[in-house]
């Protein structure tokens, strides 16, 4: 995407490129490892909680109606109960969903994490996952497994926060918020490493669009548009701290004699919003784990904020 759309004369296939001067970057130093493993544990995680589940056991009335009953116990819940084919909402709040009676009240805060590796059904689940393996590898390819696991692990945790505060009438599970987080720090990355693009405007153009898109899809009912927010706001900061690239011209100059290197490492630009991200970052966590575990309703702050997650229509409603 931002990243792999590169032509010549920028950033392609983990090369800066001046005329003849031609320098390697990290980008060729990584191997992906920690994306598939996310992708493995997600899966996993879904096969034990489909296991627990066990639909034809917890729900004998039911036997006959719990789909794909050829897989026994992993079969799925009946339709009605779950159109994504997947287990119960009791099993996904019995296994750590998003609840937000349950972190402020009973101080469950682990489920701010642990909903991330939750899922609703096995449609929500493939759905998420390859989106992380198109966008995820990449990045770790270009960044290295730390900083792309800081990265995914923090703005799902922003999503999960940002989702407690405003959505506390029903439970919320899935990775979104942080596919939303690798989203933002693709952004970001592009305008902070501005100077090494060629074809700036239509990455930029082409991220912008993808991001507007998925986030409007989030106003749909039953889809927690607030852990897309809150993880692409907080992946947006974190690419200005994590992903900021040394300058074409510092990256020449070392090969240059000591005397005559003139350029510095960044640009000014780029500390400026190294400096700003950390401090929203941290003001932003903060505020949002004080106001939550104070067991206040960002609704009450925001009176038009719950149309960002679901917009009522003559065919649906937004009350649950």
């Amino acid at each position: 995407m931002a990243s792999s759309d590169i032509e010549r004369g920028g950033v392609k296939n983990g090369r800066y490129n001046r005329e003849n001067f031609d320098v390697e970057t990290s980008d060729n130093e990584w191997t992906s490892w920690l994306i598939p493993l996310f992708v493995v544990a997600n899966v996993a995680v879904f096969v034990v909680v489909m296991y627990i589940n066990n639909c034809p056991k917890d729900n004998p009335n039911l036997n006959e109606a719990c789909v794909a009953k050829f897989l026994g116990r992993l079969s799925f819940q009946p339709l009605h109960d779950n159109p994504l084919f997947g287990p119960s909402s009791a099993t996904l709040e019995k296994l750590g969903a998003l609840d937000w009676q349950k972190v402020v009240y009973q101080h469950q805060g682990w489920r701010l994490v642990s909903c991330i590796w939750l899922h609703a059904g096995i449609i929500h689940l493939l759905a998420n996952m390859l989106s992380l393996v198109f966008i995820g590898i990449r990045l770790e390819q270009q960044f290295g497994f730390v900083r792309v696991g800081l990265l995914y692990l923090l703005s799902g945790f922003g999503g999960s926060v940002l989702s407690c505060l405003f959505i506390q009438k029903s439970i919320s599970v899935g990775a979104s918020g942080a596919l939303f987080g690798l989203l933002g720090a693709m952004l970001s990355e592009l305008l902070t490493n501005w100077t090494i693009y060629s074809n700036k405007a239509a990455a930029l153009f082409t991220l912008i669009v993808i991001v507007v898109i998925n986030l409007a899809v989030g106003i749909l009912p039953h889809v927690d548009n607030f852990a897309h927010i809150g993880g692409f706001l907080t992946g947006l900061l974190l690419g200005f701290v994590l992903l900021i690239r040394p300058q074409i011209g510092w990256m020449e100059s070392q090969y240059l004699p000591a005397g005559s290197r003139v350029h510095s490492k960044y640009k000014s630009y780029q500390y400026v919003l190294w400096v700003v991200s950390v401090v929203l970052l941290i003001a932003g966590f903060t505020v949002g784990l004080v106001m939550l575990f104070r067991g206040e309703n960002g609704n009450d702050h925001c009176s038009w904020c719950h149309y960002l997650s679901c917009v009522p229509t003559s065919k649906w409603h937004c009350d649950n």
